[in-house]
């Protein structure tokens, strides 16, 4: 179902000028590409959004919920129904109790990863180092189970908490969840059914006490070796590809298929690490696309091995 005059009225009315109409993605996505999104709604805190969520369910309504926008190829035709960005509430950072092994620490869903490494290097807890350098928010590193050679969310997530379509919240426990490379699962029935529409509203995280000039110092070491391994300063949606279970890296594959530097309109695998793809002159989603499929096929040709994607891709 597509907006009507009604509809566009009542998300005018409700969130005055949180809400846009044909709002070009490429403005809200780290590769800077995209069409437009029908409707593009930036909640300001917590009741905006399970208003907004219950009202686009009961509208029938398709709804995408995005954070920073990484992590996400936005096709050139855009995205029909509304886009909620949280990027305005669920904010918080907060110790909320303690275990056998450690302080359980509550992230917001548009916590940046950065902040939270942030938080737990200033507070001196252990567990979160992995995780730096890792782009997006806590929502979307839940959901994408983000991980480096360090480590993942599941070695330090303890649970998770849900908004429902019906406007109902509900906390899902460690025990429930079902942790896979770069993915993150659970029983659609803890959601009622729900499980495409449910939103990750925050986090908990077991975090250890630790010397924090110790942390600091690997913190720097970890960070070093990130950015003298990947591209800076152009706009791109972190490894494309997930890494096979076994062997080579996709970027070792795709380097190896002879790819690293390709370009295909504005879009270029990165010469410096080749499961980056860079938007590197006013790239388009086609570009894009044409790319992944180029490496995806000549990975397959050359060595027989089919990549999976990482990266998100949506629309029309």
């Amino acid at each position: 179902m597509t907006l009507d005059s009604d509809r566009i009225q009542w998300l005018e009315n409700r969130f005055g000028d949180t809400v846009k109409f044909c709002e070009p993605m490429s403005r809200h996505t780290s590769l800077r590409v995209g069409g437009p999104a029908e409707a593009l709604v930036t909640p300001e805190n917590l009741e905006d959004l399970k208003a907004l969520v219950e009202w686009s369910w009961n509208n029938g309504l398709s709804y995408l919920i995005i954070g920073e926008g990484t992590n996400l190829l936005v096709k050139d035709g855009g995205i029909k129904g509304i886009v909620i960005v949280l990027t305005k509430c669920l904010k918080t950072i907060v110790q909320t109790g303690m275990e056998s092994d450690g302080l359980i620490v509550s992230a917001s869903a548009s916590v940046r990863m950065r902040s939270l490494c942030a938080y737990a290097l200033k507070q001196g807890l252990e567990g979160m180092n992995f995780a730096l350098g890792i782009p997006g928010t806590v929502g979307g590193g839940i959901m994408m189970n983000a991980g480096t050679a360090h480590g993942a969310m599941e070695n330090v997530l303890r649970s998770i908490t849900v908004l429902l379509p019906t406007g109902r919240t509900r906390r899902i426990p460690r025990e429930q969840l079902d942790f896979s490379y770069r993915t993150l699962s659970w029983n659609s029935a803890l959601t009622d059914g729900h499980r495409g529409q449910t939103v990750i509203l925050d986090g908990c995280f077991c975090l250890r006490p630790s010397d924090s000039e110790k942390l600091k110092k690997e913190a720097r070491t970890i960070l070093k070796t990130r950015w003298k391994k990947q591209p800076m300063g152009w706009p791109s949606a972190g490894c494309f590809f997930k890494n096979p279970s076994s062997g080579k890296t996709a970027g070792q594959l795709i380097e190896m298929a002879g790819l690293k530097g390709k370009s295909i309109g504005g879009a270029e695998i990165s010469s410096k690490h080749a499961n980056f793809f860079i938007n590197r002159h006013n790239a388009s989603g086609a570009d894009f696309l044409a790319l992944m499929e180029l490496a995806e096929e000549t990975v397959s040709n050359k060595f027989n091995i089919d990549l999976k994607r990482e990266v998100k891709i949506v629309g029309t």
